[in-house]
């Protein structure tokens, strides 16, 4: 086994990975960035071949409040970029800072578990090492959920995770199953190739304009004050009143929770297409039968292909297996209690764009890093905070019970606590 006890193993060379190996160079932690794939990217390098994205794919969130601390995205990009361009903007900010001499592409690591003090890290190719610690960087975006209808389907059926292009429908009947905001991209992609579109939604949802008085949306709300969640709903949920309308009238189930209850839908596309008869709207499916599907209204309709936009479990698979839970057991989403050389970053779903609080994240674990050894006072103290009740970062909102809100943070609450925890770290003196 190959002794880098003195260094970090950071898995991943997507967004989070490479967030964190920014803050350890800075910080002057030693480190690795083990990367199973030949670029960096992560889930947004279509090109590797194993990624969930797909041609159609662009940010939901906008340029302006998506980006990297310390590194906007280039003025010329437009409000929403599309796959190519956000691919573009991570290796241009690997680049900025000279992060690929740390990384091994093709170095995909199989196995990593505690063991005496280290960490036990093996690669698939048979490879052992021992490291001081693991930053779980890889993104959780790699294990489809599939749902367990009765029935069989004689058609063509796959999960989103697969999907690439609308040339894969092209004069098909195909079913979306699903109201997530890839579900509705491929929904949309459906609407203009295949023969006949559809898609099933078990649940109502909000769906958010992407632009406001000509603002991106979240620039629009974000532009000004914070109001109080109890004041934000209300005020979000007249206004949608008036841009967006009943969406029973589309076909769509009314939602069932508040606005911002559940991950905001920012896609108005697809209402287009709905009013158009571009794609029917079906409730959750009941049973399949053969190239049919039934739906819970009693509905039958004949079908080719059905993709599965039914979400992910967020799992890290190369964690041993007496690690599984761990990832349901976390301080701010990052730290694992009872494992203190662990680090997750990237395992969370919010409201706003990812880079910034990925930043965050990684910024906070190179300051505790280095407070263990320099300002052991305050590592103490914020270990301690670790042991207690965990703070409330949904902003005053209350998410609907599901598998996908069980990491959910909202936004500005999650940001500015890591930002006072990093600064709390910076001094002597105990977590607020």
């Amino acid at each position: 086994m190959e002794d880098r006890s003195n260094r970090y193993c950071i898995v991943g060379a997507g967004p989070s990975g490479l967030a964190t190996a920014r803050e350890f160079a800075r910080a002057g932690i030693p480190f690795d960035v083990l990367e199973r794939h030949g670029d960096v990217g992560g889930i947004w390098n279509l090109e590797n071949g194993k990624s969930p994205m797909y041609e159609s794919a662009h940010f939901i969130s906008s340029k302006t409040l998506s980006a990297f601390d310390d590194f906007p995205m280039p003025h010329a990009y437009p409000d929403y970029p599309g796959w190519r361009l956000i691919l573009g903007y991570i290796r241009a900010f690997a680049l900025e800072h000279d992060l690929r001499r740390h990384i091994e592409f093709g170095a995909d690591v199989e196995h990593a578990s505690p063991e005496n003090g280290g960490w036990h890290v093996q690669l698939s190719d048979g490879e052992e090492r021992r490291y001081r610690g693991v930053v779980a960087a890889a993104g959780h975006n790699w294990n489809p959920v599939m749902p367990d209808y009765a029935g069989e389907f004689t058609g063509n059926t796959y999960h989103a995770f697969r999907y690439k292009s609308a040339e894969e429908f092209r004069g098909k009947r195909v079913l979306i199953v699903g109201g997530g905001n890839s579900g509705c991209d491929i929904a949309c992609d459906a609407a203009n190739s295949a023969s006949r579109a559809f898609i099933s939604l078990r649940r109502g949802y909000h769906f958010l304009p992407k632009h406001i008085l000509g603002k991106p949306t979240d620039v629009f709300f974000r532009s000004g004050p914070e109001p109080p969640a109890w004041l934000a709903q209300p005020l979000l949920a007249l206004l949608l009143r008036v841009l967006v309308g009943d969406l029973t009238r589309y076909g769509l189930p009314r939602p069932d929770h508040k606005v911002l209850a559940s991950h905001p839908i920012m896609n108005t596309q697809l209402l287009h297409y709905l009013a158009h008869g571009d794609i029917v709207p079906k409730p959750d499916v009941r049973d399949l039968r053969g190239d049919r599907v039934s739906f819970a209204d009693g509905s039958e309709e004949q079908i080719d292909v059905i993709v599965y936009a039914t979400g992910y479990t967020p799992a890290i698979t190369f964690l041993d297996e007496s690690l599984s839970t761990v990832s349901s057991d976390l301080f701010l989403n990052i730290f694992p209690r009872g494992h203190r050389e662990l680090f997750l970053v990237g395992h969370f779903e919010t409201d706003g764009g990812a880079f910034p609080i990925v930043s965050k994240q990684a910024k906070l674990i190179a300051a505790l890093t280095r407070a263990r050894v320099s300002n052991v006072q305050a590592a103490v103290a914020f270990e301690r905070k670790q042991l207690g009740p965990p703070p409330d970062l949904s902003g005053g909102i209350r998410y609907i019970k599901s598998p996908r809100h069980s990491n959910y943070v909202q936004f500005e609450a999650y940001g500015h606590y890591l930002d006072r925890a990093f600064k709390e770290l910076e001094k002597t003196g105990s977590v607020a």
